[in-house]
């Protein structure tokens, strides 16, 4: 029993030690911009539509995988069934996290400059962030392919089948990014812009190696990479700050 209490004890000893190094780490920090991936989502209570168990599910519901659905040669060939798919799968009512909170909590206090997100929910928004870069796309911006009239995501969700232009009776896309497609270079160019910008690099909820933001992360020049998320991968130890645990557990002892 005293073993066990001591090696709690220094565990936690070691976290708190971590908690510390992240507050001087941010302290220091002149430009410091955060990049939210789908660790951020999971903590709101969805998983990637290529996680597993959900890909899994979908496929037999649907027949196909994810990959194969939500991707713009499914929503042009195939739009009735593409919208029964995005309606039940995508449009989820995710409400933001206590990291989220956190991190609009920070950029009032003048230490977070940015926010770079790969999520469609605007979590970060509506937690009150101004300077925010949703690499993906949101699901409450839609378009008629037609005229361009802009639709809301209530719109969307209304509709019988497939959501139709009141204007000219065009189809109605969701502003979203799909499986395999270009992302908008506006926000490409934005976000090298601020990772170069950046003195301090967030993690949270991706990591050195994600799928999304690899790439981005060799632009950085900074002194610092933090990493914050719950799982362990082969590059970890190329950040300087490594914390094992969900950012909602995290940021809001930060204080701001």
């Amino acid at each position: 029993m005293k073993k066990g209490r001591v090696q709690k004890e220094r565990i936690a000893m070691q976290e708190l030690n971590k908690l510390d190094t992240l507050r001087e780490i941010i302290d220091r920090g002149q430009y410091i911009v955060a990049l939210c991936g789908s660790g951020m989502m999971e903590e709101c209570g969805i998983y990637p539509l290529k996680e597993q168990e959900r890909a899994y599910r979908i496929e037999e519901r649907y027949g196909r995988s994810p990959e194969y659905l939500y991707t713009d040669a499914f929503f042009n060939t195939r739009t009735e069934m593409f919208y029964d798919f995005y309606k039940h799968e995508i449009l989820a009512d995710l409400e933001p996290s206590a990291s989220t909170y956190a991190l609009a909590a920070m950029e009032r206090a003048g230490k977070l400059k940015c926010i770079i997100s790969s999520n469609i929910y605007e979590l970060s928004e509506r937690s009150g962030c101004k300077n925010v870069i949703n690499l993906h796309g949101s699901i409450y911006h839609n378009h008629c392919q037609r005229c361009g009239k802009t639709y809301s995501v209530d719109y969307i969700r209304q509709a019988k089948k497939v959501p139709y232009c009141e204007v000219c009776g065009g189809v109605i896309r969701p502003d979203v990014s799909f499986f395999g497609e270009m992302l908008d270079s506006e926000k490409l160019s934005r976000t090298l812009e601020e990772i170069e910008k950046s003195d301090v690099l967030l993690l949270l909820g991706t990591s050195l190696s994600s799928e999304v933001f690899h790439n981005y992360i060799k632009c950085f020049e900074g002194s610092k990479i933090v990493l914050i998320h719950n799982e362990e991968t082969l590059m970890d130890e190329k950040a300087d700050l490594l914390i094992y645990d969900e950012p909602k557990n995290i940021l809001p002892k930060l204080g701001y």
